[in-house]
């Protein structure tokens, strides 16, 4: 290419609020994290979502996302996900096979990430979290602070 390219930046304020907000969701989806190893549920679409604890250490937890079931274009969906608690965060770090994605990559690159990669992915996270949260269906009851009935 002889047109020297545009250099993209990342926009960290964006991408600090998308992982602040997954953050959010997450806490939403599975509260008991602290107590409990794994939480499962359907999705109205008959697919089944369970979110696993991977590792606890005293500021981080490590979370394993999947979706299965059901046929759908997204069943064999695959998220391990970082919660920082200290700064209440939630960040993809491994999204279907792909592990750790940079920040930023150099395009067209040998593997065809997108530049923002990184960014899209917690952005895709948020999105799916919110799907969870409206279509997701439990036969748990929780009793979650604040709720009508709870604690």
């Amino acid at each position: 290419m002889t047109q020297k390219q545009a250099s993209y930046s990342i926009d960290l304020a964006a991408l600090q609020a998308t992982c602040e907000a997954n953050y959010l969701r997450l806490l939403r989806l599975i509260p008991e994290y602290e107590t409990n190893n794994y939480r499962e549920f359907s999705l109205v679409d008959r697919q089944r979502v369970r979110i696993d604890v991977l590792q606890r250490c005293r500021y981080t937890t490590i979370l394993k996302i999947q979706q299965s079931g059901g046929g759908a274009w997204l069943a064999g969906l695959r998220f391990e996900v970082r919660v920082y608690h200290d700064v209440r965060m939630a960040e993809v770090i491994s999204f279907q096979t792909q592990r750790r994605s940079a920040a930023r990559y150099d395009y067209p690159n040998p593997d065809m990430h997108s530049r923002d990669e990184k960014s899209q992915q917690n952005l895709f996270l948020a999105e799916w979290l919110e799907h969870c949260l409206e279509q997701g269906c439990s036969e748990e009851v929780l009793n979650l602070p604040g709720a009508v009935g709870g604690p």
